[in-house]
């Protein structure tokens, strides 16, 4: 199970990465230059997301090395940076609207990767979780926890991505024009996406020190859950007054909202059992395959609507990655479920 757990992510990578290449090299069909890259660039966050799994799960089964601690989370980084870059890159020497409008899309899918990344840094102590939760009371200091220092620097890393988001968001919107309208849009749903992973990032983080209290218990699900919310119905409501400029930034945002639900399922559960028991436990991991479900499955509309009208084209391509990625935090939650059951 441990080694499926681990293929899940990889998997999904590769299906990211053969897809988004297939569809650059179409040519044909108005924004297959957009998906294509967007698809490629969604790699990076399964990359990411595999660095947690195999951090976790080398933890459970004895196995996490000196070397595991320190090349796992630079994978992770080096997927996001290098992202990152190639989404600078594309927005600011690209020679088309399609490369400027994926190249701003490839930089905020890099910044979730980056604080994808996080989790697996933050979580190279995970063990201590459910010791903590077993054997500690609230606020004793563990002997083996995070420096103060470290704390706060991976605290940091998704707020700091979630504000550099979220303003640059912002800038496009303002700019009033077509292709800023679908770059500024999209970049609003990948900073609430980012604003999710603080919530993740902070429960592991302050489980570990042991500063996990009762009263926050279900504050960062509910915050996970509102940041997924409001990505539907801003998805939704751009495209009530209908424009061909709104439809592949509302579906989009309409998958990276379900992207939030299934990071969601991850602080759920470890919220859910923290010192206690909780029997459903083993049920939360399928929130991100009903997740998952529903992009493959808006997905496959969305690809017999885009025969009839091209502006489908793009979202019903984006969605089959969105999908791939909730698949792979199914891998995710199930290992915390082993890692946290009793």
């Amino acid at each position: 199970m441990s080694i499926l757990f681990r293929i899940i992510p990889l998997a999904m990578g590769v299906i990211c990465l053969a897809f988004g290449m297939y569809v650059r090299t179409m040519s044909i069909g108005s924004g297959y230059i957009i998906a294509g890259n967007v698809l490629i660039a969604l790699t990076a966050i399964c990359i990411a997301l595999f660095s947690t799994a195999a951090t976790i799960i080398r933890q459970l089964i004895n196995k996490f090395s000196r070397a595991d601690r320190i090349v796992l989370p630079i994978l992770g980084y080096t997927a996001g940076v290098i992202t990152c870059l190639c989404g600078i890159y594309l927005f600011i020497f690209g020679k088309t609207t399609d490369d400027i409008v994926s190249g701003n899309v490839v930089f905020g899918v890099g910044l979730i990767a980056c604080c994808v990344a996080t989790v697996a840094i933050s979580s190279a102590k995970f063990t201590m979780i459910p010791q903590n939760s077993e054997n500690l009371t609230y606020k004793d200091v563990p002997s083996n926890r995070y420096s103060n220092s470290r704390y706060y620097a991976y605290f940091s890393v998704p707020i700091v991505a979630t504000a550099i988001a979220l303003i640059y968001a912002s800038v496009l919107i303002g700019r009033n024009t077509p292709p800023d309208f679908v770059a500024g849009h999209v970049m609003v749903g990948l900073g609430l996406v980012c604003a999710s992973l603080i919530a993740l990032v902070g429960t592991v983080l302050r489980q570990i020190q042991n500063k996990f209290g009762k009263k926050e218990r279900w504050i960062w699900s509910v915050f996970v859950g509102i940041m997924g919310s409001i990505c539907i119905i801003w998805g939704i409501a751009i495209m009530i007054p209908y424009s061909a400029a709104a439809v592949a930034p509302g579906f989009v945002l309409i998958g990276l909202g379900m992207i939030c639900y299934s990071i969601s399922s991850k602080v759920i559960l470890l919220a859910s059992v923290w010192r206690r028991n909780e029997p459903l436990a083993n049920r939360i991991p399928l929130i991100p395959i009903v997740t998952a479900l529903t992009c493959l499955f808006l997905s496959a509309f969305l690809f017999e609507t885009s025969y009839l009208n091209s502006n489908f084209f793009v979202p019903s391509h984006i969605m089959v990655g969105l999908g791939a990625v909730c698949f792979t935090l199914f891998a995710i939650v199930s290992i915390l479920e082993s890692g946290t059951s009793k």
